[in-house]
């Protein structure tokens, strides 16, 4: 579900009106057409029978047969799984209508919603007790601060974002479209809630997916200086509690971070990166993104996760392999650069 906390929606409006204001509009063959109403819009998981969901390639198939969506924008190839329940769209570029779809439902866009921001209303921020802020701090309307949290100087709070209570926000920081629990330190210079990084047409058109999800930072979450954390595209970017991320990190759009993780300096996970409880990345390690790694995990620094990785694993190199074999390779590449074709040690 979008929050219209942080993104205005331009609706309720019908489905049949809805599709008639798109540029092309897909001709639809359904009597649901003329009196579903629309509420918005959501993952394949989590929508429900007012919104519009996305189906657009293979990877979708199980969310697809599960959903309670109203309305699913659909590849020809998935088309006969939809449920009876929901109003399939049936089109070959299904996610470029998709976005047509959320440019009218939710029509901010960037521009728009960096103006929402300075909007001035009378939705007063709500500051409890014992809350210490800094010089220059911005606060935006309805934001919520919970009692004993200290705010550095210089630091932005975007409009609508909720911190807990006894966090610590550092100098210089700026939080948008995020809900911070209790415990959260924040150093200087962190980006929480920046817009993730999803285009269509990549490399010719470069035409910008609307970001409408939010970041949800748990309990006693540790954020590093100048580190960086991408709002979800529909969904959430979620940091589990008690994980800590160390200074100069990118953590991409719709990443899920379980408990007690430690990701070190210079970590980049690419988006829809899975990384379950209690795993640890090493310096200048990363993830190519839609993969999954298992609980207990130890990347090495400088490692690069190339596909799914299994639980209690530690692995190392590019592509990201079990520890051992990797330092195997590593050993014989040696030999055989100084002339010894035997495999044995010089």
């Amino acid at each position: 579900m979008v929050d219209t906390r942080f993104h205005p929606f331009a609706g309720p409006v019908l489905l049949r009106s809805l599709l008639a204001s798109l540029p092309a509009p897909p001709l639809v063959e359904d009597a649901r057409l003329h009196h579903l109403t629309i509420t918005g819009a959501d993952e394949l998981e989590t929508a429900d029978a007012g919104e519009i969901a996305l189906a657009a390639q293979p990877a979708y198939r199980a969310a697809l047969q599960e959903t309670a969506a109203g309305v699913v924008i659909v590849h020809p190839s998935l088309r006969d799984l939809v449920p009876p329940g929901a109003v399939p769209i049936v089109v070959e570029r299904a996610h470029e209508l998709f976005v047509d779809i959320l440019e009218r439902l939710y029509p901010a866009g960037t521009h728009g919603s960096a103006a929402w921001q300075l909007a001035d209303d009378e939705d007063a921020p709500l500051v409890e007790a014992g809350v210490r802020i800094g010089a220059n701090v911005v606060v935006g309307a309805g934001v919520e601060i919970g009692r004993n949290t200290v705010i550095g100087p210089n630091t932005v709070i975007g409009r609508g974002v909720t911190i807990g209570r006894n966090a610590v926000i550092g100098a210089n920081a700026t939080i948008e479209y995020a809900h911070l629990g209790n415990g959260v330190v924040i150093h200087s210079g962190a980006r929480i809630g920046t817009e993730g990084f999803g285009w269509l047409g990549q490399g010719r058109a470069n035409r910008k997916i609307p970001q409408l999800g939010r970041v949800i930072v748990q309990d006693l979450v540790e954020i590093g200086a100048n580190t960086t954390i991408d709002r979800g595209a529909l969904g959430d970017t979620v940091i589990g509690e008690g994980t800590k991320i160390d200074n100069l990190v990118q953590i991409g759009h719709n990443c899920q971070i379980g408990r007690h993780c430690l990701i070190a300096a210079h970590c980049g996970l690419s988006g829809s990166t899975v990384l379950e409880d209690s795993v640890l990345m090493g310096g200048r390690s990363s993830t190519v993104g839609h993969l999954t790694v298992g609980a207990g995990t130890v990347i090495m620094g400088a490692g690069v996760a190339t596909k799914d990785i299994p639980p209690g694993s530690k692995v190392g190199g590019y592509p990201a392999r079990d520890v051992r074999r990797w330092w195997q390779e590593v050993a014989t590449l040696r030999r055989l650069s100084k002339g010894d074709k035997s495999g044995r040690e010089s």
